[in-house]
């Protein structure tokens, strides 16, 4: 029997609504929002007003795009962190009441699990390729770096993380930095393809075992530019192109490292990565380098799915309602959700 599962997503920025139909994508709708981009980040009372403003008509085209009505849905699979406890709040509190007047089940997401299933959507139009259990899947995003084994939808363990910043916000706060617009990773991603990676050298982090550290790279950076400002005001504008190559390509190479050291103390040879950052053209590019040399399988996901999207938690849903994993209605959302 065919499972269909709307899915609602509002962690941060983004309102987006989805249906799935078993783990095929019937339609994903995305509003984002351009009111932060003035302020350098995401500022939360403004991303909470705006998902009030555009989750009904999100939700509305979804439906109407997916050609189903909401009697047609099995379950409404939401966000329940982590994320920006106001965002979440629309999200949950807008679920409760499409489930309780429908008489709908509901099923809470952890919103990295979603991305880490994004993998396992299929669309009409073809069958992508999935990696098979266990695989190790690097999820790399605005406020989250980790590697995650992965041995079922369900049963995931969290074997590396960032021990300060996440990649995604080293990317962003050296973009601030240089006075590059918000969010900086995909303009740093534009610009790096223009410049020479070695041009700069910056410093990498010794940490132990398969954990990140990203807060020293920032430090370096920010001496680097400090410095050679004071000889010269529009080093930062002569260079620009130069820096983002070599600041990427640093990042590139730390996240690499920890994933190979992961692959040779597991023995896994099914790689993924997900999250914002996976959309890096550096990172893409790095990772299936690196499978080439190493013999992994390199599974990338869509770039419709490295952005937060609903697609990716009516499929993390799909899994949990098949598993009999219902919500209750006294849920409440949690900025900072536990383990996968």
């Amino acid at each position: 029997m065919d499972i269909t599962i709307l899915g609602i997503e509002s962690s941060c920025d983004d309102t987006s609504a989805a249906v799935l139909r078993n783990n095929v994508l019937l339609s994903n709708a995305i509003a984002s929002q351009a009111v932060h981009i003035k302020y350098g980040g995401v500022i939360p009372e403004l991303a909470s007003r705006a998902h009030q403003q555009n989750i009904i008509p999100v939700v509305d085209t979804a439906l109407k795009e997916a050609g189903v009505s909401i009697e047609d849905i099995d379950a409404i699979a939401f966000t329940r962190g982590p994320g920006l406890l106001g965002s979440l709040l629309v999200g949950v509190s807008f679920t409760k009441g499409l489930a309780i007047s429908n008489n709908i089940p509901m099923v809470e997401v952890n919103h990295l699990h979603g991305h880490i299933l994004s993998h396992f959507i299929d669309t009409p139009e073809k069958e992508l390729p999935h990696p098979d259990f266990p695989f190790l899947c690097l999820l790399v995003s605005g406020g989250h770096t980790q590697i995650v084994r992965v041995d079922s939808p369900l049963e995931m363990e969290i074997i590396g993380t960032t021990i300060d910043d996440a990649a995604g916000e080293a990317f962003d706060k050296c973009a601030k930095v240089m006075g590059l617009p918000y969010p900086g990773g995909p303009v740093i991603d534009k610009l790096a393809k223009e410049g020479n990676r070695e041009a700069f050298h910056f410093s990498k982090p010794h940490i132990s075992d398969l954990d990140y550290s990203f807060s020293g790279l920032k430090t370096s950076f920010l001496y680097t530019l400090r410095d050679m400002v004071k000889d010269d005001p529009d080093f930062v504008e002569k260079n620009k192109a130069d820096l983002c190559a070599s600041l990427q390509h640093t990042i590139v190479d730390i996240l690499l490292n920890k994933l190979v050291k992961a692959s040779k103390q597991t023995g896994i040879r099914d790689i993924a990565i997900a999250g914002g950052v996976s959309a890096n053209s550096g990172l893409r590019n790095g990772i299936v380098e690196e499978g080439k040399k190493r013999g992994w399988r390199t599974f990338l996901p869509e770039f419709k799915f490295t952005t937060d999207n609903a697609a990716m938690i009516a499929m993390a849903g799909y899994y949990h309602y098949k598993n009999g994993e219902f919500s209750s209605l006294d849920v409440s959302p949690e900025a900072r959700l536990g383990d996968l």
